[in-house]
Protein backbone atom coordinates (compact mmCIF):
# COMPACT_ATOMS: atom_id res chain seq x y z
CA UNK A 1 0.00 0.00 0.00
CA UNK A 2 1.23 3.27 -0.95
CA UNK A 3 2.42 5.65 1.81
CA UNK A 4 0.40 9.14 2.64
CA UNK A 5 2.31 11.92 1.16
CA UNK A 6 2.72 13.70 4.78
CA UNK A 7 4.75 10.85 5.70
CA UNK A 8 6.79 11.22 2.46
CA UNK A 9 7.00 15.35 2.99
CA UNK A 10 8.33 14.36 6.81
CA UNK A 11 10.96 11.89 5.35
CA UNK A 12 12.32 14.79 3.05
CA UNK A 13 12.36 17.16 5.69
CA UNK A 14 14.63 14.82 7.72
CA UNK A 15 16.87 14.50 5.01
CA UNK A 16 17.20 18.16 4.81
CA UNK A 17 17.90 18.55 8.03
CA UNK A 18 20.86 15.75 8.34
CA UNK A 19 22.36 17.19 5.05
CA UNK A 20 22.57 21.11 6.89
CA UNK A 21 24.28 19.71 10.14
CA UNK A 22 26.14 17.44 7.86
CA UNK A 23 27.17 20.62 5.92
CA UNK A 24 27.36 22.61 9.04
CA UNK A 25 30.14 20.15 10.41
CA UNK A 26 32.06 20.53 7.03
CA UNK A 27 32.34 23.99 7.77
CA UNK A 28 33.39 24.35 11.04
CA UNK A 29 36.04 21.26 10.72
CA UNK A 30 37.05 23.57 7.62
CA UNK A 31 37.43 27.04 9.86
CA UNK A 32 39.63 24.77 12.64
CA UNK A 33 41.66 23.19 10.14
CA UNK A 34 42.48 25.75 7.79
CA UNK A 35 44.95 27.79 9.60
CA UNK A 36 46.65 24.21 10.20
CA UNK A 37 46.50 23.48 6.90
CA UNK A 38 47.84 27.10 6.33
CA UNK A 39 50.55 26.71 8.73
CA UNK A 40 51.78 23.04 7.72
CA UNK A 41 51.31 23.91 3.30
CA UNK A 42 55.39 23.06 3.07
CA UNK A 43 55.36 19.87 5.19
CA UNK A 44 52.14 18.85 3.67
CA UNK A 45 53.36 19.46 0.55
CA UNK A 46 56.51 17.03 0.70
CA UNK A 47 54.58 14.17 2.70
CA UNK A 48 52.48 14.21 -0.86
CA UNK A 49 55.39 14.62 -3.12
CA UNK A 50 57.21 12.08 -1.34
CA UNK A 51 54.45 10.09 -1.09
CA UNK A 52 53.74 9.55 -5.08
CA UNK A 53 57.46 9.31 -5.33
CA UNK A 54 57.14 6.55 -3.50
CA UNK A 55 54.17 4.70 -4.96
CA UNK A 56 55.34 5.43 -8.58
CA UNK A 57 58.86 4.03 -8.28
CA UNK A 58 61.18 2.67 -5.41
CA UNK A 59 62.57 5.46 -3.56
CA UNK A 60 65.94 7.11 -4.77
CA UNK A 61 68.90 7.70 -2.60
CA UNK A 62 68.00 11.22 -3.16
CA UNK A 63 63.97 11.08 -2.09
CA UNK A 64 65.26 9.12 1.15
CA UNK A 65 67.77 11.59 1.58
CA UNK A 66 65.34 14.58 1.14
CA UNK A 67 62.58 12.72 3.33
CA UNK A 68 64.74 11.73 6.41
CA UNK A 69 66.73 13.80 7.71
CA UNK A 70 68.75 11.34 9.98
CA UNK A 71 69.18 9.02 7.11
CA UNK A 72 70.63 12.15 5.61
CA UNK A 73 73.06 12.90 7.98
CA UNK A 74 73.92 8.71 8.58
CA UNK A 75 74.44 8.35 4.52
CA UNK A 76 76.63 11.51 4.69
CA UNK A 77 79.42 9.73 7.39
CA UNK A 78 82.89 8.58 5.75
CA UNK A 79 82.97 5.06 5.37
CA UNK A 80 86.49 3.70 4.49
CA UNK A 81 87.27 2.13 1.16
CA UNK A 82 86.91 -0.90 0.67
CA UNK A 83 90.30 -3.22 1.28
CA UNK A 84 88.77 -5.58 -1.31
CA UNK A 85 88.93 -3.35 -4.28
CA UNK A 86 92.54 -3.36 -4.20
CA UNK A 87 93.72 -5.47 -7.34
CA UNK A 88 97.53 -4.88 -7.15
CA UNK A 89 98.76 -8.14 -4.98
CA UNK A 90 101.71 -6.41 -3.52
CA UNK A 91 99.97 -3.15 -2.46
CA UNK A 92 96.93 -5.41 -1.14
CA UNK A 93 99.20 -7.17 0.94
CA UNK A 94 101.39 -4.00 1.96
CA UNK A 95 97.38 -2.44 3.35
CA UNK A 96 96.54 -5.34 4.88
CA UNK A 97 99.98 -5.62 6.74
CA UNK A 98 99.27 -1.71 7.79
CA UNK A 99 95.77 -2.84 8.89
CA UNK A 100 97.35 -5.15 10.80
CA UNK A 101 99.43 -3.29 12.30
CA UNK A 102 97.26 -0.92 13.73
CA UNK A 103 95.01 -3.24 15.13
CA UNK A 104 97.48 -5.44 16.68
CA UNK A 105 99.89 -3.20 17.35
CA UNK A 106 101.74 -4.28 20.05
CA UNK A 107 101.91 -7.90 18.49
CA UNK A 108 104.32 -6.65 16.39
CA UNK A 109 105.86 -3.54 18.03
CA UNK A 110 105.21 -3.82 21.95
CA UNK A 111 107.10 -5.30 25.28
CA UNK A 112 107.21 -8.60 23.53
CA UNK A 113 106.71 -7.58 19.55
CA UNK A 114 107.63 -9.84 17.21
CA UNK A 115 109.52 -7.39 14.80
CA UNK A 116 110.52 -4.39 17.60
CA UNK A 117 110.59 -3.72 21.25
CA UNK A 118 109.49 -0.04 21.15
CA UNK A 119 105.74 0.88 22.54
CA UNK A 120 103.38 0.36 25.76
CA UNK A 121 101.87 -2.43 24.68
CA UNK A 122 98.45 -0.54 23.19
CA UNK A 123 97.50 -0.79 19.94
CA UNK A 124 96.82 1.82 17.92
CA UNK A 125 92.55 1.05 17.64
CA UNK A 126 92.83 1.22 21.35
CA UNK A 127 92.34 5.01 20.59
CA UNK A 128 91.39 4.79 16.76
CA UNK A 129 88.18 2.59 16.65
CA UNK A 130 87.91 -0.61 14.51
CA UNK A 131 91.42 0.22 12.77
CA UNK A 132 90.41 3.79 12.42
CA UNK A 133 87.48 3.61 10.54
CA UNK A 134 84.34 3.59 12.73
CA UNK A 135 82.28 6.95 12.53
CA UNK A 136 83.81 9.65 15.69
CA UNK A 137 85.64 6.54 16.82
CA UNK A 138 89.36 8.90 16.31
CA UNK A 139 88.96 7.61 12.78
CA UNK A 140 91.86 8.46 9.49
CA UNK A 141 88.88 9.74 7.60
CA UNK A 142 90.43 13.03 6.98
CA UNK A 143 94.37 11.86 7.03
CA UNK A 144 94.93 11.34 3.59
CA UNK A 145 93.29 14.45 2.93
CA UNK A 146 94.82 16.62 4.73
CA UNK A 147 98.55 15.47 5.18
CA UNK A 148 100.94 17.23 5.00
CA UNK A 149 99.62 20.19 6.82
CA UNK A 150 100.52 23.04 9.32
CA UNK A 151 100.09 22.34 13.15
CA UNK A 152 99.92 24.19 16.03
CA UNK A 153 101.34 22.04 18.40
CA UNK A 154 104.70 21.84 16.37
CA UNK A 155 104.28 25.22 14.76
CA UNK A 156 105.75 23.64 11.45
CA UNK A 157 104.22 21.69 8.35
CA UNK A 158 103.78 18.07 9.24
CA UNK A 159 103.52 14.97 7.09
CA UNK A 160 102.14 11.82 7.87
CA UNK A 161 104.87 10.10 9.08
CA UNK A 162 105.64 12.65 11.94
CA UNK A 163 101.46 12.57 12.87
CA UNK A 164 102.38 8.50 13.04
CA UNK A 165 105.51 9.11 15.02
CA UNK A 166 103.67 11.69 17.60
CA UNK A 167 101.50 8.65 17.99
CA UNK A 168 104.22 6.06 18.80
CA UNK A 169 106.19 8.59 21.13
CA UNK A 170 102.84 10.23 23.47
CA UNK A 171 99.77 7.72 22.92
CA UNK A 172 102.35 4.30 22.45
CA UNK A 173 104.48 5.97 25.01
CA UNK A 174 107.41 4.67 22.70
CA UNK A 175 110.34 5.50 20.31
CA UNK A 176 109.44 6.96 16.89
CA UNK A 177 109.52 4.61 13.84
CA UNK A 178 112.24 4.39 11.17
CA UNK A 179 109.62 6.28 8.42
CA UNK A 180 111.61 3.99 5.70
CA UNK A 181 110.82 0.63 7.29
CA UNK A 182 108.69 -2.16 6.02
CA UNK A 183 106.05 -1.66 8.75
CA UNK A 184 105.92 2.24 8.71
CA UNK A 185 104.84 2.06 5.09
CA UNK A 186 102.44 -0.63 5.42
CA UNK A 187 100.59 2.16 7.96
CA UNK A 188 101.09 4.73 5.67
CA UNK A 189 99.58 2.85 2.98
CA UNK A 190 97.04 1.65 5.26
CA UNK A 191 95.75 5.05 6.19
CA UNK A 192 96.19 6.64 2.66
CA UNK A 193 94.38 4.08 0.87
CA UNK A 194 91.33 3.91 2.95
CA UNK A 195 91.19 7.53 3.46
CA UNK A 196 91.42 7.96 -0.32
CA UNK A 197 88.05 8.62 -1.31
CA UNK A 198 88.55 12.00 0.17
CA UNK A 199 88.79 15.25 -2.20
CA UNK A 200 92.46 16.36 -1.32
CA UNK A 201 91.84 19.42 1.13
CA UNK A 202 88.00 18.59 2.25
CA UNK A 203 87.29 17.39 5.29
CA UNK A 204 85.39 13.53 6.43
CA UNK A 205 82.12 14.06 7.92
CA UNK A 206 82.01 11.68 11.16
CA UNK A 207 85.92 11.76 11.28
CA UNK A 208 88.36 12.08 14.37
CA UNK A 209 86.17 13.43 17.28
CA UNK A 210 81.86 14.31 17.63
CA UNK A 211 81.94 17.60 19.42
CA UNK A 212 80.83 18.02 22.54
CA UNK A 213 79.62 21.24 24.67
CA UNK A 214 81.71 22.39 27.38
CA UNK A 215 80.39 22.44 31.10
CA UNK A 216 78.98 25.87 33.38
CA UNK A 217 81.34 24.59 35.56
CA UNK A 218 84.80 22.85 36.05
CA UNK A 219 84.89 18.88 35.83
CA UNK A 220 84.76 16.95 39.20
CA UNK A 221 87.04 14.16 39.12
CA UNK A 222 85.44 13.23 42.61
CA UNK A 223 82.15 12.97 40.77
CA UNK A 224 83.98 10.95 38.01
CA UNK A 225 85.34 8.32 40.23
CA UNK A 226 81.85 7.00 40.88
CA UNK A 227 81.19 7.07 37.27
CA UNK A 228 84.18 5.32 36.82
CA UNK A 229 83.25 2.74 39.06
CA UNK A 230 79.81 1.83 37.79
CA UNK A 231 80.48 2.22 33.98
CA UNK A 232 84.32 1.57 33.30
CA UNK A 233 85.98 -0.16 35.82
CA UNK A 234 84.61 -3.78 35.23
CA UNK A 235 86.84 -3.60 31.90
CA UNK A 236 89.44 -1.33 32.90
CA UNK A 237 89.75 -2.67 36.54
CA UNK A 238 90.23 -0.99 40.12
CA UNK A 239 93.58 0.80 39.35
CA UNK A 240 93.11 1.26 35.42
CA UNK A 241 95.61 -1.24 34.60
CA UNK A 242 93.48 -2.68 31.79
CA UNK A 243 93.27 -6.43 31.13
CA UNK A 244 96.38 -7.99 29.73
CA UNK A 245 96.00 -11.14 27.78
CA UNK A 246 97.46 -14.50 28.60
CA UNK A 247 99.84 -14.55 26.23
CA UNK A 248 100.91 -11.20 27.74
CA UNK A 249 101.40 -9.65 24.24
CA UNK A 250 98.46 -7.41 23.96
CA UNK A 251 95.63 -5.64 25.92
CA UNK A 252 91.65 -7.13 26.00
CA UNK A 253 91.38 -3.55 28.12
CA UNK A 254 93.71 -0.46 27.81
CA UNK A 255 95.30 0.59 30.94
CA UNK A 256 93.67 4.34 31.21
CA UNK A 257 96.64 5.51 33.76
CA UNK A 258 99.83 4.10 34.68
CA UNK A 259 103.56 3.11 33.18
CA UNK A 260 101.13 1.38 30.10
CA UNK A 261 98.92 3.70 28.91
CA UNK A 262 99.47 7.02 27.16
CA UNK A 263 101.86 9.82 28.94
CA UNK A 264 100.55 13.92 28.92
CA UNK A 265 102.20 14.98 26.03
CA UNK A 266 99.05 12.46 23.72
CA UNK A 267 96.11 14.14 22.43
CA UNK A 268 94.26 12.30 24.81
CA UNK A 269 95.58 13.63 27.78
CA UNK A 270 93.76 17.20 27.08
CA UNK A 271 90.28 16.69 28.55
CA UNK A 272 88.30 17.99 25.65
CA UNK A 273 89.50 14.90 23.82
CA UNK A 274 88.97 12.51 25.85
CA UNK A 275 85.56 13.59 26.98
CA UNK A 276 84.39 13.45 23.07
CA UNK A 277 85.96 10.31 23.07
CA UNK A 278 83.99 8.56 26.23
CA UNK A 279 80.89 10.65 25.59
CA UNK A 280 80.46 9.31 22.03
CA UNK A 281 82.59 5.43 22.57
CA UNK A 282 82.56 4.41 25.56
CA UNK A 283 81.12 1.94 27.42
CA UNK A 284 82.37 -0.24 24.50
CA UNK A 285 79.64 -1.00 22.21
CA UNK A 286 77.57 2.40 22.43
CA UNK A 287 77.63 4.45 19.21
CA UNK A 288 77.26 8.42 18.74
CA UNK A 289 73.94 8.31 17.50
CA UNK A 290 73.14 6.23 21.51
CA UNK A 291 75.64 7.56 24.03
CA UNK A 292 74.92 5.78 27.27
CA UNK A 293 77.18 8.87 29.38
CA UNK A 294 75.73 12.06 30.08
CA UNK A 295 77.64 14.73 28.96
CA UNK A 296 78.21 15.80 32.87
CA UNK A 297 79.04 11.87 33.41
CA UNK A 298 81.03 12.45 30.27
CA UNK A 299 83.67 15.24 31.93
CA UNK A 300 83.34 13.90 35.15
CA UNK A 301 84.52 10.39 34.78
CA UNK A 302 87.20 12.43 31.97
CA UNK A 303 88.90 14.44 34.68
CA UNK A 304 89.04 11.41 37.21
CA UNK A 305 90.76 9.38 34.80
CA UNK A 306 93.34 12.43 33.92
CA UNK A 307 94.04 13.07 37.07
CA UNK A 308 95.76 9.93 37.63
CA UNK A 309 99.43 9.42 37.48
CA UNK A 310 100.70 8.67 33.78
CA UNK A 311 104.43 9.00 32.00
CA UNK A 312 105.80 12.59 31.56
CA UNK A 313 106.91 13.39 28.29
CA UNK A 314 109.36 16.69 28.41
CA UNK A 315 107.71 18.56 25.04
CA UNK A 316 109.48 22.31 25.58
CA UNK A 317 108.68 22.75 21.77
CA UNK A 318 105.19 22.12 21.57
CA UNK A 319 103.02 25.52 20.74
CA UNK A 320 105.86 28.02 19.84
CA UNK A 321 103.20 30.47 19.63
CA UNK A 322 101.45 30.38 22.57
CA UNK A 323 98.10 31.91 21.72
CA UNK A 324 97.28 28.86 19.84
CA UNK A 325 97.47 27.12 22.86
CA UNK A 326 94.60 25.00 22.93
CA UNK A 327 92.53 26.50 26.31
CA UNK A 328 92.51 23.46 27.96
CA UNK A 329 96.06 22.17 27.40
CA UNK A 330 97.59 21.56 30.81
CA UNK A 331 101.05 22.73 31.17
CA UNK A 332 101.96 26.76 30.84
CA UNK A 333 103.28 28.93 29.44
CA UNK A 334 100.17 30.71 28.81
CA UNK A 335 98.76 34.01 27.15
CA UNK A 336 95.76 34.17 29.81
CA UNK A 337 95.08 34.79 33.61
CA UNK A 338 93.54 31.94 34.06
CA UNK A 339 95.42 29.16 36.30
CA UNK A 340 96.88 25.82 35.21
CA UNK A 341 93.68 23.94 37.38
CA UNK A 342 91.47 26.09 34.94
CA UNK A 343 93.03 25.05 31.93
CA UNK A 344 93.15 20.98 32.68
CA UNK A 345 89.24 21.09 34.20
CA UNK A 346 87.68 24.11 33.54
CA UNK A 347 85.67 26.08 33.86
CA UNK A 348 86.01 26.98 29.74
CA UNK A 349 83.72 29.11 28.61
CA UNK A 350 85.26 32.07 30.81
CA UNK A 351 88.66 30.92 28.87
CA UNK A 352 86.45 30.44 25.63
CA UNK A 353 85.04 34.34 26.06
CA UNK A 354 88.50 35.18 27.16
Amino acid sequence: MEPKKPFKKEQRLIKMIQRMLNLIIVLIISIVLLPLVIYYADTIAGWLKSSNKIALTPASPETQLENNQQSKVARAYWQPKALDLITDPEKKEQVYYGRELIAHTAKYLGPNGSVLQISNGQNCQNCHLQAGTLVYGNNYGAVAASYPKFRTRSGSSENIYKRINDCFERSLNGTALDTTSKEMQAIVAYINYIGSNVPKGENANGSGLKALAFLDRAADPIKGQLVYETKCQSCHQANGEGVLNPDKVEYSYPPLWGKNSFNDGAGLFRISNFAKYIKYNMPLGVTHENPQLSDEDAWDVSAYVLSKPRKHLSVPKDWPDISKKPIDHPFGPYADKFSPAQHKYGPFKPMQSY
